[in-house]
């Protein structure tokens, strides 16, 4: 499947002359020109949209340009479904009204070979296209552009070929050509499970507590085995000749607690990893289907059930919309991620883009594990599912739909309180953990570094699987990756720049996005941007820095704590209808350098911290230059009231905050006594400690004694020796 761009613009990558993106075409000459000039007369604001492989063309700089940026520039207005609409009628295109996606015709096989299929499927929310039959995929500028040549040329179809492609560089080619030469010989130096002793396959379905799966079904989903890692191989097959396109390895390791956690890894990487497994096995007249978050998940449904069940490529973390087209045959989708919370709120994030009115969730339970684990226990996978529940509710429920929710909450507290921060433990302490659907405001002085802060706080977070949009219109992208690049590696890079390379490729495989806006911008753009981003990347994390940069110079005739107010309200509603974390830093009012900041500190009026669930205060001290001087306050926890302040060390060499060992600021010395021979006595003979109380009567009547025992006293001035009582 070619790797076509999934939004509707890129970030600064093209500055290249238009002739070198043209391949030899099909067009007449007078096609040509009227295909090119759409492209070249478009407006500065909107990029270069043609994508068909997908492949940029950059300049040949001296460090080669990666197509997969994660800059993106997502366009200032977004096609609706009735301009789609619209536009597929002023063209006299019929088209069917699917439940994520609008489905006519391909404009890319003969007419005679369509066979009244609508096969080229568009997305309704980016108008993002796909053509099943030939693997053509592209925006929703590229799908008008064809239109129009067809209409010029007054042909009725269009050849496969016939998008302008970008070139890759060299670096490119070799890392594409790599990637396939290593697909090829893991798969076939892979065995079957079934061809390998019956010893062995029972002792690696053990390993990886699959013993209940049969071989039958391994051989059916073409599962094999690695042996040189004892990995199972897991196949993508794709495309209209079903070739193979990739693999993923699974490696279990057993924990000190005998439990089996999994480890996997894709090739091609994780960003470039489109496979639905299992889906080659579904028939076209299938009308329901069970979506697992995991491939082992996938083959338990189709034993125990013989339900056609495909697996996502990563898991919960997200459901990339190019898949979309694939799902949209059938009428019922079962949603079953697994067994936990996290699933959970996956689920209901991914029956949105599927469509409500045909999904359905496993809500997870004691009695309802993830699929691999109810086959182990010996549950009736076909019940489970059939009592899953509709995605689609009321406005209004009662207690009895919502008891088994609640149950959930009080079982999975650990979970129910969100992903733990891993660097700043103090955090989690009060806070507990990051969670979905909330409002975070964070403040602080000027240049006591909020950025810096925040982007290690986000950046703890990203590492542990939570994908981040970064929304950074103070600083620009390069300085702000260029932090957190070094955070990442808790190293100055520009001192070790031969390990740029080995650092840079690990940061970029995280789920990390960035804007591109810069200075002041308008709130409607940047909502748009983060809708977008949420439906793409399944974004669970989104920073604005900051509030100020949002209040346009439009607005200037209305009172700025009015336009503050609404754009508050507007990331609230946000936060709660994408069930996406919201981070919005203020800057604060002005205040004495003596004094400490508080919850009335932040700018603007008091709705700021009404909205907010969280209130995050990086408190300095500027009359202060000894360790302590920065520190974290909690003022605000709506999940469960605790709030509290711990002091940050600031790291320069990593640019990274840490928490200090608890008490490090107020250490005093203090003198060592000498013990009396008798303690030491005891403590060399093991015996117990003298009391206090003891020690005190012993010491009574020491001083008692030696008042009543005689002394001798020489006289200074006579001599003389005198008896004193």
């Amino acid at each position: 499947m070619w790797r076509g761009l999934l939004l509707k613009g890129t970030a600064c990558v093209l500055q290249a002359a238009a002739q070198r993106f043209l391949h030899q075409r099909h067009f007449s000459s007078p096609s040509l020109s009227l295909l090119t000039q759409r492209l070249l007369h478009r407006p500065a604001t909107a990029p270069l949209r043609l994508q068909g492989t997908g492949y940029f063309l950059a300049h040949r700089w001296d460090r080669g340009y990666k197509k997969d940026t994660k800059s993106t520039e997502f366009p200032v207005s977004l096609v609706t479904i009735t301009d789609i609409k619209q536009y597929l009628r002023s063209k006299d295109l019929s088209f069917h009204d699917g439940y994520s996606c609008l489905h006519i015709p391909s404009i890319f096989v003969e007419a005679s070979a369509r066979k009244d299929s609508f096969s080229l499927f568009i997305d309704k929310t980016t108008g993002q296209f796909l053509c099943k039959d030939t693997l053509v995929e592209g925006s929703w500028e590229d799908l008008q552009d064809c239109l129009e040549v067809m209409q010029k040329e007054e042909q009725d179809f269009l050849s496969p070929h016939v998008l302008l492609g970008y070139l890759e560089s060299v670096e490119e080619q070799e890392e594409r050509e790599r990637e396939l030469r290593e697909v090829q010989s893991i798969w076939s130096s892979s065995v079957p499970l079934s061809d390998l002793p019956e010893d062995e396959a029972e002792l690696i379905k053990a390993m990886f507590q699959i013993t209940k799966i049969s071989n039958a079904t391994l051989k059916k989903f073409s599962v094999r085995l690695f042996k040189p890692t004892k990995s199972l191989v897991f196949p993508w097959f794709g495309g209209p000749d079903s070739s193979l396109k990739g693999i993923k390895l699974l490696l279990a390791q057993r924990t000190d607690s005998d439990r089996v956690t999994y480890n996997e890894a894709t090739v091609p990487k994780s960003s470039s990893y489109y496979n639905l497994f299992g889906l080659p096995l579904v028939s076209r007249v299938d009308s329901e289907v069970v979506v697992t978050g995991q491939e082992l998940d996938a083959l338990a449904v189709s034993q125990a059930t013989g339900l056609p069940s495909v697996a996502l490529p990563r898991g919960v973390s997200c459901l990339p919309p190019i898949l979309l087209p694939y799902l949209e045959q059938f009428k019922r989708v079962t949603l079953w991620l697994g067994g936990d919370i996290r699933s959970w709120e996956a689920s209901k994030i991914f029956s949105r883009k599927l469509g409500l009115r045909r999904c359905s969730l496993v809500r997870p339970g004691e009695f309802r594990p993830c699929p691999v684990e109810a086959l182990a226990r010996g549950q009736n996978l076909g019940h489970i599912i059939k009592a899953s529940i509709p995605a689609a509710h009321k406005s209004i429920v009662s207690f009895k739909q919502l008891r088994d929710d609640v149950y959930g909450e009080l079982v999975n507290t650990d979970q129910v309180a969100g992903v733990k921060w891993t660097r700043f433990p103090e955090l989690n302490r009060i806070l507990k953990g990051h969670r979905k659907g909330e409002l975070t405001v964070f403040t602080g002085p000027t240049g006591s570094g909020k950025t810096t802060f925040i982007s290690e706080l986000a950046l703890d977070l990203c590492m542990q699987g939570v994908n981040t949009l970064w929304g950074s219109f103070e600083i620009n992208n390069v300085r702000l990756a260029k932090i957190m690049l070094t955070q990442f590696a808790m190293q100055r890079l520009e001192e070790n720049l031969e390990q740029y390379d080995f650092w840079a490729d690990k940061f970029e495989e995280l789920p990390l996005y960035f804007m591109t806006f810069h200075g002041q911008q308008n709130i409607k753009t940047v909502l748009d941007t983060m809708q977008h981003a949420v439906y793409l990347y399944d974004i669970n994390h989104v920073i604005i820095d900051n509030l100020q940069f949002m209040m346009g110079q439009e607005n200037l005739s209305v009172d700025k704590f009015a336009v503050q107010d609404h754009i508050i309200g507007i990331f609230r509603k946000f936060a709660t209808n994408s069930s996406c974390h919201v981070t919005l830093i203020i800057h604060p009012r002005k205040e004495e350098d003596d004094r400490e900041l508080q919850t009335a500190s932040i700018f603007g009026s008091a709705k700021a911290s009404q909205e907010a669930d969280n209130v995050l205060i990086l408190q300095e001290k500027k009359l202060v230059t000894s360790p302590g001087r920065r520190s974290l306050q909690v003022t605000k926890n709506r999940f469960d009231g605790d709030v509290g302040i711990f002091p940050l060390d600031f790291i320069k060499a990593s640019l990274t905050f840490s928490t200090p060992i608890k008490g490090k600021h107020k250490l005093r010395k203090v003198a060592n006594k000498p013990e009396n021979e008798e303690e030491v006595e005891r403590k060399a003979v093991g015996a117990a400690p003298v009391k206090k109380e003891e020690v005190k009567k012993e010491k009574a009547e020491k001083a008692t004694k030696a008042t009543k025992t005689p002394r001798t006293v020489k006289s200074p001035a006579t001599g003389h020796e005198t008896t004193q009582k």
